[in-house]
């Protein structure tokens, strides 16, 4: 079985190269892997005390920041490695002061995990959610380095759970302690005898409460909303924008602003979905002298603002879930107390049922429904500030995971 996982990871190697002919997010990953080396050798030396935070993209990267912030401030001598899988997270992050060190994580070889932890030598290891890579792992277990799993979620159809998942099942052990999710997760990893588990909750919970605590202030989009009724669709796909240019084009009432911000915003995709439009629109990127107060639509062509953007919303969408790209960040949103639309392809997202079953979130099929539930909620301001209200309160009853994390770490 080990044997095949190698050669598994061997071959994922070829296809990255030969895919990175094509893409250029996956050649900026094996280019960034090729550099990793170099780029530990020349900012860590072997006296060193250090720390290795890991996280498979951005998404992991947020679960696991308030966690990294709390271990910044009390190891103040230690130097921080962060490392990342995807580009997605290496390429957004890669200044990010919570770090020393931020590299791509190398292919999970035995050669690559050996020579990497002879440059780091972590006296602690975090990872966060579900990026195991069982080489790295049993090479910390071997060295008798600390290493432990947050926020961890598991199913049972995953490779840990069934017999020819042995490599992954192993490497789980190389964790001290997990800190899951949910019970589900935790009892998952009883049916395997692993027992040094805790049921912690989510640490995105924590994450997006902090929030709250920051200023938000956007003066751009304060002048663009002028205190009228703003919807907020956040990481949308071309299947989440059909339904809006549908409603804003045939439904939307005069005095209601829309601000979508595009998953994707490369250019001639937003071009594409603004010339949809027949109501008049800005991008971000052209607001300057823009007359913001009449104009009806703010398409945001950046990153990095998304979350400040939900503050302002009355309602929120979010995307990914009309399609097969999969669900984002529903808590951003909820934690500022607005009712919140996503699509129907959400199976794979317990935060998302969670807060439907709780009654601040809707789950819509087709356009029909789309209009009809977002109609209830515009007209309805009673049921849409019951509905916010709900989602902000589902988001402070389930912090915490933080505080235990740190508990078990002693800090």
């Amino acid at each position: 079985m080990r044997f095949i996982y190698n050669i598994g990871i061997y071959l994922t190697g070829l296809v990255l190269k030969f895919g990175a002919l094509f893409q250029n997010k996956l050649k900026k990953g094996v280019i960034g892997r090729k550099n990793t080396f170099n780029i530990l050798k020349n900012n860590l030396s072997t006296s060193d005390k250090t720390l290795w935070f890991h996280c498979a993209s951005l998404g992991e990267y947020e679960q696991g920041l308030p966690v990294f912030t709390e271990l910044r401030k009390h190891y103040k001598n230690h130097k921080i490695i962060l490392s990342f899988f995807s580009p997605s997270g290496y390429e957004i992050r890669k200044n990010t002061p919570i770090a020393d060190v931020v590299v791509y994580l190398p292919l999970d070889t035995k050669a690559n995990a050996k020579q990497f932890l002879d440059y780091i030598n972590p006296e602690l290891t975090i990872f966060v959610k579900y990026d195991i890579w069982p080489n790295f792992l049993n090479e910390l277990k071997y060295r008798k380095l600390r290493a432990i799993l947050i926020s961890a979620s598991f199913r049972k159809e995953q490779p840990y759970f069934k017999p020819y998942g042995k490599q992954l099942k192993k490497a789980l052990f190389a964790f001290e302690h997990i800190f899951t999710q949910n019970e589900n997760s935790k009892k998952l990893l009883n049916s395997i005898n692993y027992n040094s588990a805790t049921v912690s909750g989510d640490t995105r919970f924590d994450r997006v409460y902090n929030q709250l605590d920051i200023n938000n202030t956007l003066d751009f989009i304060e002048t663009f909303k002028n205190n009228q009724l703003c919807i907020v669709a956040g990481s949308t796909w071309p299947e989440d924008e059909a339904l809006f240019i549908n409603f804003i084009n045939s439904e939307a009432s005069k005095n209601i602003k829309f601000i979508i911000a595009p998953h994707d915003i490369k250019l001639d995709r937003i071009k594409k979905f603004q010339e949809k439009l027949n109501s008049k629109s800005v991008l971000f990127s052209n607001k300057k002298d823009k007359d913001l107060i009449n104009t009806k639509v703010f398409i945001v062509d950046t990153i990095g603002i998304l979350t400040k953007i939900y503050s302002y919303a009355d309602i929120a969408y979010v995307g990914g879930a009309m399609g097969n790209t999969g669900l984002h960040n529903t808590l951003e949103p909820a934690v500022f107390g607005v009712p919140i639309i996503i699509g129907h392809q959400h199976k794979n997202f317990p935060e998302a049922q969670a807060l439907i079953n709780h009654g601040g979130m809707f789950s819509i099929p087709n356009q029909t429904k789309f209009n009809e539930v977002f109609k209830k909620l515009i007209i309805d301001s009673d049921f849409r500030h019951k509905c916010g209200s709900k989602n902000k309160a589902f988001i402070k009853n389930n912090k915490g995971a933080v505080i235990q994390i740190l508990d078990y770490l002693r800090i």
